[in-house]
């Protein structure tokens, strides 16, 4: 199974016993949408719902931190998820989320896990079958074990453990300090030395991905090889993963994640904190 799989290839497909299909959606606290709300009313047939702020580190005060292994396997499990199926993850979000449900479970030891591109929006666009309410049980067995080293920490940042190319995927403004962060409490601007290419420009407006060669086009923009090594941040650790993912369709996987992001970052008064471009 390729990692972007088309609403065509998903359609042919559905309901093959080893296949999963996952709907991630979230939605910012001040968009008033709820993803579970919309999940229940309306989803493409069979697909489990998985909360990405739900399933988290609610002990940390970032938003949607990731879970420990041990949190994260029987909760895969609850939902009828295993670590051996065909698992492909869609969301139904103008923040493309599904990237943050692909990151976890892959992070997690799934092995098979793709993306839906162009997600729900061109799923009913195609006028496609949809259900509503829960799915039925199934049975699933998701053994979590984290993969190593694809998650950095603001302590590591700070001490210059962080040596490759830091990526910001908060769009122009929020990343020069020109308008406000939405989180009260969180100062404007971005990290010292970090690139920004702004998640939403690795999309068509249909929600599909750019091809290759736009994809690599935008990381030069960004002053960035979309080859080596980069650590991505965004807000709050979701909107990243469209980087990390598009890195992925070029077939780099050495890139990092810094989890708690800007979120965690500019709420910090002891960070240090740029504004204006990079």
């Amino acid at each position: 199974m390729e990692s972007l799989v088309s609403t065509e290839w998903l359609a042919q497909h559905l309901g093959q016993p080893d296949l999963v299909v996952v709907d991630s959606s979230w939605h910012m606290p001040a968009s008033g949408r709820s993803g579970r709300d919309e999940y229940v009313a309306s989803h493409i047939p069979g697909a489990r719902f998985l909360d990405i702020d739900e399933l988290s580190d609610h002990a940390d005060p970032a938003p949607h931190m990731l879970p420990s292994a041990e949190e994260f396997g029987p909760a895969m499990e609850r939902l009828g998820i295993g670590r051996d199926d065909r698992i492909v993850v869609y969301d139904n979000s103008p923040i493309r989320t599904a990237a943050r449900g692909w990151f976890m479970v892959r992070h997690f030891g799934a092995r098979q896990v793709a993306l839906l591109d162009g997600g729900f929006q061109k799923w009913t666009t195609e006028r496609r079958p949809t259900e509503s309410g829960e799915p039925a049980p199934r049975a699933a067995d998701f053994q979590a074990e984290e993969r190593g080293d694809e998650v950095v920490t603001k302590q590591q940042i700070l001490a210059g453990e962080v040596r490759t190319a830091l990526l910001d995927a908060r769009g122009k403004a929020r990343f020069e300090g020109s308008e406000p962060d939405p989180r009260p409490g969180v100062e404007p601007g971005h990290i010292p030395g970090a690139c920004n290419l702004p998640f939403g420009a690795l999309y068509n407006d249909d929600g599909t991905f750019r091809s290759r060669d736009e994809i690599r086009r935008l990381f030069a923009e960004a002053d960035v090889d979309p080859y080596e090594p980069f650590t991505a941040s965004c807000g709050s650790g979701v909107t990243a993963i469209s980087l990390i993912f598009a890195a992925h369709l070029l077939g780099n996987d050495s890139t990092k994640l810094y989890d708690g992001s800007w979120a965690e970052w500019g709420s910090d008064p002891a960070t240090p904190k740029a504004l204006g471009p990079a």
